[in-house]
Protein backbone atom coordinates (compact mmCIF):
# COMPACT_ATOMS: atom_id res chain seq x y z
CA UNK A 1 0.00 0.00 0.00
CA UNK A 2 1.47 3.26 -1.22
CA UNK A 3 1.15 6.21 1.26
CA UNK A 4 -0.17 9.63 0.08
CA UNK A 5 2.91 10.90 1.42
CA UNK A 6 5.12 8.75 -0.87
CA UNK A 7 3.16 9.59 -4.35
CA UNK A 8 3.77 13.49 -3.89
CA UNK A 9 7.28 12.43 -3.49
CA UNK A 10 7.38 10.27 -5.99
CA UNK A 11 5.63 12.81 -8.10
CA UNK A 12 7.80 16.04 -7.81
CA UNK A 13 10.87 13.27 -8.32
CA UNK A 14 9.16 13.16 -11.49
CA UNK A 15 9.02 16.52 -12.08
CA UNK A 16 12.47 17.32 -11.96
CA UNK A 17 13.40 14.26 -13.89
CA UNK A 18 11.55 15.48 -16.38
CA UNK A 19 12.10 19.16 -16.21
CA UNK A 20 15.74 18.19 -16.51
CA UNK A 21 15.03 16.49 -19.74
CA UNK A 22 13.75 19.80 -21.12
CA UNK A 23 17.16 21.30 -20.65
CA UNK A 24 16.46 23.51 -17.97
CA UNK A 25 19.11 23.73 -15.72
CA UNK A 26 19.28 22.80 -11.92
CA UNK A 27 18.64 26.67 -10.28
CA UNK A 28 15.99 26.66 -12.65
CA UNK A 29 14.23 23.60 -11.92
CA UNK A 30 14.66 24.79 -7.73
CA UNK A 31 12.86 27.61 -8.48
CA UNK A 32 10.04 26.44 -10.10
CA UNK A 33 9.72 23.49 -7.87
CA UNK A 34 10.10 25.19 -4.49
CA UNK A 35 13.36 22.69 -3.87
CA UNK A 36 16.79 23.01 -3.16
CA UNK A 37 19.33 22.53 -5.86
CA UNK A 38 21.04 19.74 -3.85
CA UNK A 39 17.25 18.37 -3.81
CA UNK A 40 17.62 18.47 -7.58
CA UNK A 41 20.99 17.15 -8.05
CA UNK A 42 20.21 14.28 -6.15
CA UNK A 43 17.24 13.07 -8.31
CA UNK A 44 18.71 13.90 -11.45
CA UNK A 45 22.03 11.60 -10.83
CA UNK A 46 19.86 9.02 -8.82
CA UNK A 47 17.87 8.77 -12.25
CA UNK A 48 20.91 8.52 -14.75
CA UNK A 49 22.41 5.96 -12.50
CA UNK A 50 19.24 3.78 -11.83
CA UNK A 51 16.83 5.25 -14.06
CA UNK A 52 13.09 4.70 -13.28
CA UNK A 53 14.48 2.50 -9.95
CA UNK A 54 16.53 5.70 -8.96
CA UNK A 55 13.42 7.69 -7.93
CA UNK A 56 11.78 5.20 -5.49
CA UNK A 57 12.55 4.94 -2.10
CA UNK A 58 15.49 3.42 -0.84
CA UNK A 59 15.83 0.80 2.27
CA UNK A 60 15.67 2.38 5.54
CA UNK A 61 17.38 1.25 8.62
CA UNK A 62 15.44 0.60 11.57
CA UNK A 63 13.08 -1.98 13.07
CA UNK A 64 10.17 -3.24 10.01
CA UNK A 65 7.08 -2.08 9.94
CA UNK A 66 4.78 -3.56 13.02
CA UNK A 67 1.48 -4.46 11.34
CA UNK A 68 1.31 -5.70 8.10
CA UNK A 69 -1.33 -4.60 5.62
CA UNK A 70 -3.85 -6.05 6.92
CA UNK A 71 -4.17 -4.24 10.45
CA UNK A 72 -4.38 -1.32 8.08
CA UNK A 73 -7.13 -2.65 6.44
CA UNK A 74 -8.71 -3.28 9.53
CA UNK A 75 -7.96 0.40 10.83
CA UNK A 76 -9.39 2.01 7.56
CA UNK A 77 -12.38 -0.10 7.45
CA UNK A 78 -13.20 0.90 11.04
CA UNK A 79 -12.76 4.58 10.33
CA UNK A 80 -14.89 4.83 7.26
CA UNK A 81 -17.94 2.40 8.66
CA UNK A 82 -20.34 3.79 11.82
CA UNK A 83 -19.06 3.69 15.39
CA UNK A 84 -20.26 1.07 18.14
CA UNK A 85 -23.66 2.29 19.97
CA UNK A 86 -23.72 4.74 21.39
CA UNK A 87 -20.93 6.57 20.06
CA UNK A 88 -21.62 9.20 16.80
CA UNK A 89 -17.92 9.25 15.93
CA UNK A 90 -14.96 7.37 16.11
CA UNK A 91 -11.53 7.95 18.17
CA UNK A 92 -8.41 6.24 17.76
CA UNK A 93 -8.79 4.61 21.01
CA UNK A 94 -11.84 2.99 19.77
CA UNK A 95 -10.56 2.07 16.50
CA UNK A 96 -7.81 0.26 18.28
CA UNK A 97 -10.56 -1.64 20.84
CA UNK A 98 -12.22 -2.85 17.12
CA UNK A 99 -9.07 -3.91 14.96
CA UNK A 100 -8.31 -5.94 17.93
CA UNK A 101 -11.54 -7.88 17.89
CA UNK A 102 -10.77 -7.55 14.38
CA UNK A 103 -7.72 -9.15 13.53
CA UNK A 104 -6.77 -10.29 16.93
CA UNK A 105 -3.72 -7.66 16.60
CA UNK A 106 -2.95 -5.28 19.80
CA UNK A 107 -2.40 -2.08 18.35
CA UNK A 108 -2.15 1.32 20.47
CA UNK A 109 -4.19 4.18 19.75
CA UNK A 110 -1.27 6.09 18.87
CA UNK A 111 -0.19 3.79 16.53
CA UNK A 112 -3.87 3.87 14.90
CA UNK A 113 -3.38 7.94 14.64
CA UNK A 114 0.24 8.00 13.30
CA UNK A 115 -1.57 4.89 10.29
CA UNK A 116 -4.50 7.23 9.75
CA UNK A 117 -2.13 10.34 9.54
CA UNK A 118 -0.18 8.50 6.96
CA UNK A 119 -3.29 8.18 4.96
CA UNK A 120 -4.61 11.53 5.44
CA UNK A 121 -7.90 10.08 7.11
CA UNK A 122 -9.27 12.02 9.87
CA UNK A 123 -12.35 9.66 11.25
CA UNK A 124 -12.99 12.31 13.90
CA UNK A 125 -13.30 15.51 12.01
CA UNK A 126 -16.63 15.50 10.61
CA UNK A 127 -17.97 18.52 7.99
CA UNK A 128 -21.67 19.53 7.79
CA UNK A 129 -23.08 19.56 4.55
CA UNK A 130 -26.53 19.97 2.76
CA UNK A 131 -27.89 17.59 0.12
CA UNK A 132 -28.69 19.30 -2.87
CA UNK A 133 -32.12 19.64 -3.56
CA UNK A 134 -32.44 21.33 -7.19
CA UNK A 135 -34.18 24.68 -7.23
CA UNK A 136 -34.78 25.18 -10.97
CA UNK A 137 -35.70 28.87 -10.71
CA UNK A 138 -32.62 29.63 -8.33
CA UNK A 139 -31.01 32.40 -10.33
CA UNK A 140 -34.51 33.59 -11.47
CA UNK A 141 -35.22 34.35 -8.40
CA UNK A 142 -32.14 35.59 -7.01
CA UNK A 143 -31.54 38.23 -10.20
CA UNK A 144 -35.38 39.33 -9.44
CA UNK A 145 -33.90 39.97 -5.70
CA UNK A 146 -30.87 42.07 -6.14
CA UNK A 147 -32.30 43.69 -9.33
CA UNK A 148 -35.18 45.14 -7.03
CA UNK A 149 -32.08 46.33 -5.13
CA UNK A 150 -30.43 47.94 -7.49
CA UNK A 151 -33.12 49.50 -9.33
CA UNK A 152 -36.36 49.96 -7.28
CA UNK A 153 -39.44 51.04 -8.84
CA UNK A 154 -39.94 54.54 -8.71
CA UNK A 155 -42.35 55.95 -5.62
CA UNK A 156 -42.34 52.06 -4.23
CA UNK A 157 -41.10 51.22 -0.88
CA UNK A 158 -39.41 48.33 -0.54
CA UNK A 159 -38.62 46.39 2.37
CA UNK A 160 -36.51 43.48 3.90
CA UNK A 161 -38.18 41.81 6.37
CA UNK A 162 -37.53 38.73 8.56
CA UNK A 163 -37.77 37.54 12.81
CA UNK A 164 -34.84 36.91 15.25
CA UNK A 165 -36.23 34.55 17.88
CA UNK A 166 -35.04 33.24 20.87
CA UNK A 167 -32.41 36.38 21.53
CA UNK A 168 -30.81 35.00 25.12
CA UNK A 169 -30.64 37.32 28.10
CA UNK A 170 -27.82 36.73 30.18
CA UNK A 171 -25.92 38.17 33.04
CA UNK A 172 -21.93 36.92 33.59
CA UNK A 173 -21.13 35.79 37.35
CA UNK A 174 -18.54 37.94 37.41
CA UNK A 175 -17.90 41.21 35.76
CA UNK A 176 -15.29 41.28 33.13
CA UNK A 177 -12.11 43.13 32.87
CA UNK A 178 -11.64 45.71 29.90
CA UNK A 179 -8.80 45.78 27.61
CA UNK A 180 -5.16 47.39 28.50
CA UNK A 181 -1.93 47.69 27.01
CA UNK A 182 -0.81 44.21 26.02
CA UNK A 183 -3.52 42.74 27.19
CA UNK A 184 -6.92 41.57 26.00
CA UNK A 185 -10.71 42.09 27.68
CA UNK A 186 -11.47 39.82 29.90
CA UNK A 187 -15.04 37.67 29.95
CA UNK A 188 -16.43 35.72 32.35
CA UNK A 189 -17.60 32.44 30.95
CA UNK A 190 -20.29 31.76 33.38
CA UNK A 191 -23.36 33.30 33.26
CA UNK A 192 -26.96 33.25 34.28
CA UNK A 193 -30.08 32.77 31.79
CA UNK A 194 -33.26 35.62 32.43
CA UNK A 195 -35.31 33.96 29.83
CA UNK A 196 -35.64 35.67 25.84
CA UNK A 197 -36.97 37.80 23.87
CA UNK A 198 -37.33 37.52 19.76
CA UNK A 199 -38.01 40.31 17.59
CA UNK A 200 -39.71 41.06 13.97
CA UNK A 201 -37.76 43.66 11.94
CA UNK A 202 -38.74 45.76 8.46
CA UNK A 203 -35.77 47.12 7.20
CA UNK A 204 -36.37 50.08 4.52
CA UNK A 205 -34.03 49.00 1.83
CA UNK A 206 -34.02 52.66 0.15
CA UNK A 207 -33.30 54.33 3.40
CA UNK A 208 -31.52 52.08 5.81
CA UNK A 209 -34.27 52.48 8.16
CA UNK A 210 -35.60 49.89 10.44
CA UNK A 211 -38.88 49.53 12.40
CA UNK A 212 -38.82 46.50 14.80
CA UNK A 213 -40.93 45.34 17.40
CA UNK A 214 -40.82 42.82 20.39
CA UNK A 215 -42.70 39.74 19.49
CA UNK A 216 -44.45 36.72 22.23
CA UNK A 217 -45.27 34.39 19.67
CA UNK A 218 -43.47 33.80 16.16
CA UNK A 219 -46.60 32.61 14.13
CA UNK A 220 -48.58 34.33 10.97
CA UNK A 221 -51.06 35.56 13.27
CA UNK A 222 -48.17 37.67 14.83
CA UNK A 223 -46.39 38.19 11.18
CA UNK A 224 -49.60 39.59 9.92
CA UNK A 225 -50.29 42.01 12.73
CA UNK A 226 -46.93 43.50 11.89
CA UNK A 227 -48.14 44.17 8.40
CA UNK A 228 -51.06 45.86 9.26
CA UNK A 229 -48.97 48.31 11.09
CA UNK A 230 -46.70 48.93 8.22
CA UNK A 231 -50.25 48.83 5.84
CA UNK A 232 -51.41 51.97 8.34
CA UNK A 233 -48.15 53.43 8.13
CA UNK A 234 -47.51 53.64 4.58
CA UNK A 235 -49.36 56.08 2.38
CA UNK A 236 -51.96 54.07 0.33
CA UNK A 237 -50.87 55.76 -2.78
CA UNK A 238 -47.74 53.98 -2.60
CA UNK A 239 -47.04 50.49 -3.81
CA UNK A 240 -45.00 48.06 -1.14
CA UNK A 241 -42.47 45.13 -2.37
CA UNK A 242 -41.41 42.92 0.31
CA UNK A 243 -38.17 40.40 0.65
CA UNK A 244 -39.03 37.44 2.54
CA UNK A 245 -37.64 34.13 3.28
CA UNK A 246 -39.43 30.84 2.92
CA UNK A 247 -39.82 30.75 6.93
CA UNK A 248 -43.11 28.62 8.29
CA UNK A 249 -45.04 32.00 9.24
CA UNK A 250 -43.99 33.90 5.95
CA UNK A 251 -45.60 30.92 4.19
CA UNK A 252 -48.25 29.71 6.29
CA UNK A 253 -52.37 29.95 4.47
CA UNK A 254 -52.98 32.66 7.19
CA UNK A 255 -50.25 34.56 6.02
CA UNK A 256 -50.85 33.99 1.82
CA UNK A 257 -54.63 34.95 2.09
CA UNK A 258 -53.56 38.14 3.63
CA UNK A 259 -51.21 39.28 0.81
CA UNK A 260 -54.38 38.23 -1.34
CA UNK A 261 -56.12 41.04 -0.15
CA UNK A 262 -53.45 43.46 -0.16
CA UNK A 263 -52.69 43.70 -3.43
CA UNK A 264 -50.50 46.70 -3.57
CA UNK A 265 -48.03 44.20 -1.37
CA UNK A 266 -45.35 42.53 -4.04
CA UNK A 267 -43.60 39.24 -2.06
CA UNK A 268 -40.30 38.31 -3.66
CA UNK A 269 -39.21 34.78 -1.80
CA UNK A 270 -35.60 34.58 -1.87
CA UNK A 271 -34.67 30.45 -2.55
CA UNK A 272 -35.03 27.78 0.20
CA UNK A 273 -31.45 28.08 1.81
CA UNK A 274 -30.85 31.49 0.69
CA UNK A 275 -32.06 33.68 3.00
CA UNK A 276 -28.60 35.82 3.14
CA UNK A 277 -29.91 37.63 0.50
CA UNK A 278 -32.74 39.11 2.40
CA UNK A 279 -30.91 42.39 3.49
CA UNK A 280 -32.18 42.24 6.90
CA UNK A 281 -29.71 39.41 7.93
CA UNK A 282 -27.22 42.20 7.51
CA UNK A 283 -28.56 44.43 10.19
CA UNK A 284 -29.17 41.33 12.83
CA UNK A 285 -25.66 40.43 11.94
CA UNK A 286 -24.35 43.98 13.47
CA UNK A 287 -26.76 43.54 16.28
CA UNK A 288 -25.41 40.19 17.02
CA UNK A 289 -21.92 41.87 16.86
CA UNK A 290 -21.90 45.25 18.61
CA UNK A 291 -25.02 44.59 21.53
CA UNK A 292 -25.33 40.57 21.55
CA UNK A 293 -21.79 38.57 21.59
CA UNK A 294 -20.31 39.96 24.63
CA UNK A 295 -23.33 41.96 26.27
CA UNK A 296 -24.29 41.72 29.71
CA UNK A 297 -28.09 41.63 30.46
CA UNK A 298 -29.64 41.78 33.86
CA UNK A 299 -33.23 40.94 33.03
CA UNK A 300 -35.48 40.37 29.94
CA UNK A 301 -36.22 43.86 30.26
CA UNK A 302 -32.68 45.03 30.25
CA UNK A 303 -32.38 42.82 27.24
CA UNK A 304 -35.26 44.16 25.16
CA UNK A 305 -34.55 48.12 26.24
CA UNK A 306 -30.62 47.56 24.41
CA UNK A 307 -32.18 45.94 21.48
CA UNK A 308 -34.63 49.38 21.11
CA UNK A 309 -31.77 51.49 21.79
CA UNK A 310 -29.44 50.37 18.99
CA UNK A 311 -32.11 50.66 16.52
CA UNK A 312 -33.08 53.89 18.23
CA UNK A 313 -29.31 54.75 17.80
CA UNK A 314 -29.05 52.95 14.31
CA UNK A 315 -32.02 55.08 12.82
CA UNK A 316 -30.51 58.78 13.25
CA UNK A 317 -27.60 57.95 11.23
CA UNK A 318 -29.11 55.06 8.98
CA UNK A 319 -28.22 55.07 5.40
CA UNK A 320 -28.79 52.18 2.91
CA UNK A 321 -26.62 49.14 2.89
CA UNK A 322 -24.05 49.12 0.22
CA UNK A 323 -23.64 45.20 -0.78
CA UNK A 324 -19.73 44.44 -1.92
CA UNK A 325 -18.64 40.65 -2.74
CA UNK A 326 -15.00 40.31 -2.81
CA UNK A 327 -14.70 44.13 -2.74
CA UNK A 328 -17.10 44.89 -5.82
CA UNK A 329 -20.20 46.72 -5.45
CA UNK A 330 -23.33 43.96 -6.15
CA UNK A 331 -23.79 44.18 -9.88
CA UNK A 332 -26.05 41.34 -11.24
CA UNK A 333 -26.92 37.74 -9.67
Amino acid sequence: MVSLKSQVRQVLRARIVLAAADGDANGAIARELAVSVNTVRKWRGRFAAAGMEGLKDAKRAGRPRSYGPHVRVAIVAAATSAPPHPESTWSHRTIAAQVAGTVFATISASQVGRILADLDLKPHRVRGWLTRRDTPDFWERAASICDLYRDPPEGAVVLSIDEKTAIAARSRRHPGKPAAPGKSALEEFEYRRHGTASLIAALDVNSGEVLTEIIARNNAVTFTGFLDQLDKAIAPDQEIHVVLDNGSSHTAKHTKEWLAEHPRWHVHWTPPHASWLNQVELLFSALARRVLRHGDFSSRDDLVDKLQSYVINHNVTAKPYRWTYDGTPLKTA
